[in-house]
C-alpha cells in the first residue's frame, strides 16, 4: 500500500516526507479547513515542491479556481472532497490537461444503499475513490468509520482510505477483501493542525512494507 499525508503546511516537513518516499503529498485549498495551505505557504512555494504525487483538495470550489490553482502550483490530483456533481466532474475533465487525474471522495455515513448507487454510476472520468469519514467539516475530525461496510461495496477503481487511520487500527485493514491502493493519514500524525508528527509517520510507514 502507498502512502499520502495529507494537510500539509510546512515546506521544511514536505521535503522530509519526500526523503522518506512519501507517495502522495495533500495541499487543502478550503479556506474553512485550519489546514487550508495559503495561510502557511504560496502558490510559488507550493510550485517549487518537486514531487510526482502532489494533491489539491478542493471542496465546492469552482472550476475556473481549481485550473488556475492547479496550473499555479504544477498537482498531479485534484481531489474533489465536496458534493461535486457527475456533471461538474465532466466539465471539470474536459478542461484539465490529461496527466492531471481526479480522485472524487465518497463520506461514509449511514446510508449505505445510496452510496452502492453512486459507486456504481461513478463517472468514467473519475480515476480514484477515497472514502472518507462523514463530516460536516470535510474530513480532517481523527474519526475513522466501520471499514467493513467496504466489503459490502462493488469498488470498480482503485481507491484511497481515509478517516481516522492510526498505529492502533491499521491491522484492521486486512479483513478487507479489497485492499486500499493508498492510505489517507492527517490528524492522527499531527502535533497541531498543519503540524506534522514525522517520527510518528516514520514509525507508521514500517506497517506498510
Amino acid at each position: 500500500m502507498k502512502l499520502k499525508v495529507c494537510g500539509l503546511t510546512k515546506l521544511n516537513q514536505i521535503e522530509e516526507l519526500i526523503s522518506l518516499n512519501t507517495n502522495f503529498l495533500g495541499f487543502i485549498f478550503y479556506e474553512k479547513s485550519p489546514r487550508y495551505v495559503l495561510n502557511s505557504l504560496t502558490l510559488k512555494e507550493i510550485k517549487s515542491v518537486k514531487h510526482h504525487g502532489k494533491v489539491g483538495v478542493f471542496v465546492n470550489e469552482t472550476i475556473e479556481q481549481i485550473l488556475e490553482i492547479s496550473a499555479k502550483t504544477e498537482l498531479n490530483f485534484i481531489q474533489l472532497h465536496g458534493d461535486e456533481s457527475d456533471e461538474f466532474i465532466s466539465e471539470l475533465r474536459k478542461k484539465l490537461s490529461h496527466e492531471i487525474k481526479i480522485i472524487k471522495v465518497f463520506r461514509i455515513g449511514t446510508e449505505l444503499e445510496n452510496l452502492k448507487f453512486k459507486i456504481q454510476n461513478l463517472k468514467s472520468e473519475v480515476d480514484y475513490i477515497l472514502f472518507d469519514t462523514d463530516s460536516k467539516s470535510f474530513g480532517g475530525t481523527g474519526k475513522s468509520f466501520d471499514w467493513q461496510i467496504l466489503n459490502d461495496l462493488e469498488i470498480n477503481k482503485p481507491y484511497f482510505l481515509s478517516g481516522g487511520i492510526s498505529e492502533e487500527n491499521i491491522e484492521n485493514i486486512k479483513f478487507l477483501n479489497q485492499k486500499p491502493f493508498v492510505l489517507d493519514i492527517n490528524s492522527k500524525f499531527e502535533i497541531d493542525p498543519g503540524n506534522k508528527d514525522l517520527e510518528k509517520i516514520k514509525k507508521f510507514k514500517n506497517h506498510l512494507v
